[in-house]
């Protein structure tokens, strides 16, 4: 009797420890598997490092999400390769011998009375906007007040007879102004710099992997395209949120990753990939020691940004005889007045795009304030209104059936992204290092890097890319490649 009381014992005992300790280590512990965590992993493995990527979410991609929809596949994340010049996204598809399509992005422009305007003229005086908007010189100031004060001297010198229509010139302002808020994710274009250090890559802005999917890109770099084996140095765990990250600051031992379930994971070092809206809620939890003053700082001076999609399914392509795969909206200034205070989210609504990965889909765009209210709102309330945008602009001219399917993107709800990428905001002259510092890693007593930190929000030239995110990834692999020569 007692040998069998003694066996529960220890077989208790080895149970409690197994439960509480660390299980096996690794070289490298990535958290977060977007395309700078994916690209980190991967570039280790290939290495022959042993590595463990936790991703909270149930899924790989991070803010890249391609789902079927319609008669094909949609993006309710990022859409397009922005540059094809010495980008890793681009290079990828080509080695692997993926089509991708460039989207030429040619507009129609259509008013809140149903009618077009002079399609010509706005588009003139739209990519006038964008390159005085993208090219200024001088003090910086807010993007809105520079862009504002160099058209309306355009118009004076080369339209001035545009001038006395006040309502159509406020109409491409604000549509400017939307336009130019959804690519950088903010709620206005006066939140934005002139002042910034993004660069673009050479080549169209605008290449899809249409039918493919950019989940395609994951594919490849975790060596699954075409039924590949995978990297057998490399494991993966899905729904494994990390509550803290425990680095030795003062010794040269392990770290250990501490998850949401209990279970702890130990290295020799971690990647820190979350995005900067999740460091912006966690980061004075998530460290043990806490970071250094300054990287906070950097946390706290930047900016997360918030675009979000209406995709809409329709039964057919009612809009296939317009020659155009990007639309406008204009909205007169009688007709914005008659829209409720509630639903003033769909004028902010900056237009709407077809998307090559699907022939019967309609993807609307909305961003920063107005984006965060509508994922608040119920599913069937954003069909109906944002529809009834649709209609109002467009049925003067389409036969336009009721959609009979809609996702919408949720990225800030989302509370494994809290946003969809970084940019420059005004404050960013007064803060011109806050990415690089956010970049820099932790090193313990004896040099060595032990928390690294790659993603879009550390990239000072490419950040709000996958293209850039994934440079960060190749980055921080290659800083420790580098250390253990």
């Amino acid at each position: 009797m007692k040998s069998i009381v003694l066996l529960v014992v220890i077989f208790t005992a080895r149970l409690d420890c197994a439960l509480s300790e660390p299980t096996q280590k690794y070289d490298t512990i990535v958290v977060g598997l977007g395309s700078s965590g994916v690209t980190a992993a991967t570039t280790l493995a290939k290495a022959g490092r042993r590595v463990l990527g936790l991703e909270a979410d149930d899924r790989i991609g991070g803010r890249v999400k391609t789902v079927p929809f319609g008669d094909g596949v949609v993006e309710v994340g990022a859409e397009w390769i922005h540059g094809i010049v010495n980008s890793r996204v681009y290079d990828a598809a080509v080695q692997n011998n993926v089509t991708t399509l460039e989207q030429k992005m040619e507009s129609q422009v259509f008013r809140s009375d149903g009618s077009f305007v002079d399609r010509d003229l706005f588009i003139e005086l739209f990519e006038y906007g964008t390159e005085v908007a993208e090219n200024a010189t001088g003090a910086p100031k807010p993007v809105g007040q520079h862009t504002q004060e160099k058209l309306m001297e355009y118009l004076e010198k080369n339209h001035p007879d545009v001038l006395k229509d006040q309502d159509y010139v406020n109409g491409v302002l604000e549509a400017l102004n939307l336009a130019l808020s959804a690519l950088e994710a903010t709620s206005d274009w006066n939140e934005v710099s002139t002042q910034s250090s993004y660069e673009d890559l050479g080549g169209s802005l605008h290449y899809s992997w249409n039918k493919h999917g950019y989940k395609t890109f994951f594919e490849i770099l975790l060596n699954k395209y075409n039924n590949g084996p995978g990297l057998p140095s490399l494991d993966i765990k899905l729904n494994k949120e990390v509550t803290q990250i425990k680095w030795p600051k003062d010794s040269t031992g392990d770290v250990e990753v501490v998850c949401k379930d209990g279970e702890i994971f130990t290295a020799d070092n971690v990647i820190v990939t979350v995005s900067l809206g999740v460091l912006k809620e966690r980061y004075s939890e998530l460290f043990k020691p806490a970071l250094p003053q300054k990287k906070i700082e950097s946390i706290k001076v930047m900016s997360m940004g918030l675009l979000d999609k209406i995709i809409f399914q329709f039964d057919e392509p009612w809009w296939k005889s317009m020659t155009y795969d990007s639309i406008f909206l204009l909205w007169r200034g009688e007709d914005k007045r008659k829209v409720s205070i509630e639903d003033n989210w769909t004028t902010k609504i900056y237009g709407a795009t077809t998307p090559m990965g699907s022939d019967n889909t309609l993807t609307l765009w909305i961003s920063g304030e107005n984006a965060k209210l509508m994922e608040t709102l119920p599913e069937e309330v954003v069909r109906s209104k944002a529809f009834g945008v649709i209609k109002q602009f467009m049925g003067a001219n389409f036969t336009i059936p009721r959609p009979t399917g809609m996702i919408r993107s949720t990225w800030y709800s989302n509370p494994y992204t809290r946003g969809s990428y970084t940019f420059d905001d005004v404050g960013f002259p007064q803060h011109p290092n806050a990415r690089n510092i956010l970049g820099e890693p932790l090193l313990d007593s004896a040099g060595k890097p032990k928390v690294l930190f790659a993603g879009e929000a550390t990239n000072p030239k490419h950040y709000g890319t996958v293209h850039g995110a994934s440079e960060t990834g190749f980055r921080e692999a290659q800083r420790l490649l580098d250390s253990k020569m």
